[in-house]
């Protein structure tokens, strides 16, 4: 399959799935090679608005809707207030391009962030992940299909905490002995509980996005030990 050809079909997937609401288009393809994959992503650049997961041939390719990424861009913005509250050095890196071609995987996280790597990658304007360490923490937003298919990439690149936000719960990941296990407190931030978290993601809804951070760094405050 060329990447024309790849192309085309991905549009058509994309577009017969239209009248359902979802929160995001997902197209899954198979039996794509790694150089086809390579050549994708040459072709389209930066400026599309899809992710992509690939690993033994499997191409996920995910295009974000309103319910997606305005729980995704909150969450995130809830871990950069948190993080400013207790002056935890961070840096975000959004949906950052992590490949490792001798493996021949890849993947586009909704999210990713360095927190306890932060110093080793901090004045580094390109991050090639294989040469430098993985994202401390990987965040996916799962409202319309389970992460399970992507778990597998950020294993093998060795991301030690992956978080899946489902609409109405998060659970936390920890990477063990080559899986994910859930746990109850995050590795990266083990004062944020996960339903704090959630509280304040449906609280943007009715309280709005601005008036909900000043809300969650007031709770930050209050209960959370400033060291």
């Amino acid at each position: 399959m060329t990447a024309t050809t790849l192309s085309k079909s991905v549009n058509s997937s994309l577009i017969a799935d239209q009248d359902r609401p979802l929160s995001e288009y997902r197209v899954t393809l198979h039996n794509v090679s790694w150089q086809t994959f390579e050549s994708l992503l040459a072709d389209l650049g930066d400026r599309r608005n899809t992710l992509f997961h690939y690993l033994n041939g499997t191409l996920e390719i995910m295009s974000p809707l309103s319910i997606h990424e305005g729980s995704n861009r909150f969450i995130d913005d809830l871990i950069r207030a948190f993080s400013d509250e207790l002056e935890i050095d961070l840096r975000k890196l959004g949906s950052l391009l992590m490949k490792i071609p001798e493996l021949k995987l890849g993947a586009e996280p909704d999210s990713c962030y360095y927190i306890q790597n932060e110093p080793i990658i901090r004045n580094k304007e390109v991050i090639i992940v294989g040469e430098d360490p993985p994202p401390d923490l990987v965040l996916e937003v799962d409202i319309t299909n389970p992460s399970d298919r992507r778990l597998p990439i950020y294993a093998l690149l060795g991301v030690p905490e992956v978080w899946r936000y489902d609409g109405y719960s998060l659970e936390f990941l920890a990477l063990e002995n080559g899986e994910y296990k859930p746990i109850e407190k995050s590795l990266a931030f083990p004062d944020l509980p996960a339903m704090i978290i959630v509280e304040y993601v449906q609280q943007r809804l009715t309280l709005g996005e601005s008036a909900t951070l000043r809300e969650f760094r007031k709770w930050v405050r209050a209960n959370v030990v400033v060291t």
